[in-house]
């Protein structure tokens, strides 16, 4: 018998990896949005509309704003009641956030900080348990079997996650914790979050290969449009953020460091990639399609600063079936392909 959603909001829910666990195909993050850019009634609004256009999925980290992005979370959820049950929350740890005045054991991937960091992501979300809980960035200096050790502990002894992943790990280090994982029978990482586009393509779709099959790893990629780039909305100024946009007005340090790099070889290179694109889809909408129809993603993490940034961003699964094998083959010969490794094919 087929599952439909009740709702009928027209959103496509996938797999977590090989988990039980289903998420919408698009979700929403609050890296550079929640709890720094924009306003908490704005915030709250966001989340709104993409609940109402079927998201169910969220994602915020310790490191956001100071941790001020998963207060303002957790204040919407509350402010707009949703059944616990009903959404997908996630959080990451690695870099602190607002754990303490001593940096020295308040950031890293140490059974310490795992403990410590997650109990106050949820003091700051106000909530009993995160759905999934990532590791941001590995940590090298811990060794691999006390990561996994302290992340099945927060999951299987205190019960404060159902499910832990990796965002920005190197295959061979996820293979390390899997490994390390099936061992020990202890459990494993099921998900990996990537920065993963049009543009940047070689670590999902290469470095990744062996792992959708071999461990049944799902991605949840950030940064779809390449921070805009990929939106077309810079693509008619080359030399200078237009204004209003997030490069023009923002002042945290990410923002300054791309308004400083702005209209660079690299940056000048990737607008004429963009340029060469012409299949009669909108940039945005074709560059969050793209991505989705790599079937090892679960789910594409976009950012909004508006409701109506949402609404458009939901259009982009009506293209899905326009990305014919004839036309993704034509984005690739405009922006380069991905040539794969025989070595890590299985």
């Amino acid at each position: 018998m087929a599952w439909e959603e009740p709702r009928k909001t027209g959103m496509v829910y996938r797999r977590l990896g090989n988990s039980g666990l289903h998420v919408s195909a698009l979700g929403l993050g609050g890296w550079l949005t929640f709890g720094g850019q924009v306003e908490n009634d704005t915030t709250i609004a966001c989340l709104k509309q993409a609940y109402d256009c079927g998201i169910n999925f969220f994602d915020t980290a310790e490191s956001y704003a100071g941790g001020q992005s998963e207060i303002v979370m957790g204040q919407a959820i509350k402010t707009l009641g949703w059944k616990r049950n009903d959404i997908v929350i996630s959080t990451k740890l690695n870099w602190g956030g607002a754990n303490g005045e001593v940096l020295v054991n308040n950031h890293g991937l140490s059974r310490k900080h795992i403990i410590e960091g997650l109990h106050a992501s949820l003091k700051r979300l106000d909530l009993e348990y995160v759905d999934i809980v990532y590791a941001h960035r590995p940590d090298r200096l811990t060794p691999m079997e006390e990561v996994v050790r302290a992340f099945n502990h927060v999951i299987e002894i205190k019960g404060w996650a159902m499910y832990w992943g990796t965002s920005e790990w190197s295959a061979d280090e996820i293979a390390e914790a899997c490994g390390i994982a099936k061992q020990l029978g202890l459990i494993a990482p099921v998900v990996e979050q990537p920065f993963y586009n049009l543009l940047h393509r070689k670590k999902v779709e290469g470095e990744f290969q062996r792992l959708y099959s071999r461990f049944g790893l799902g991605l949840t990629t950030f940064s779809p449009l390449k921070f805009g780039l990929l939106s077309g909305k810079y693509s008619d100024s080359p030399d200078a953020p237009p204004a209003g946009s997030r490069f023009a007005k923002g002042s945290d340090k990410f923002v300054n460091y791309m308004r400083d790099n702005y209209g660079n070889k690299a940056w000048q290179e990737d607008i004429e990639k963009v340029k060469k694109i012409k299949v009669g889809i909108p940039q945005s909408e074709l560059a969050l399609a793209w991505v989705l129809k790599n079937p090892n993603v679960s789910c594409v993490i976009t950012g909004a600063s508006k409701p109506e940034q949402i609404v458009e961003n939901v259009k982009a699964l009506k293209s899905l079936d326009k990305l014919t094998p004839e036309i993704m083959a034509e984005i690739d010969e405009a922006v380069g392909g991905v040539e794969l490794d025989p070595a890590r094919q299985d």
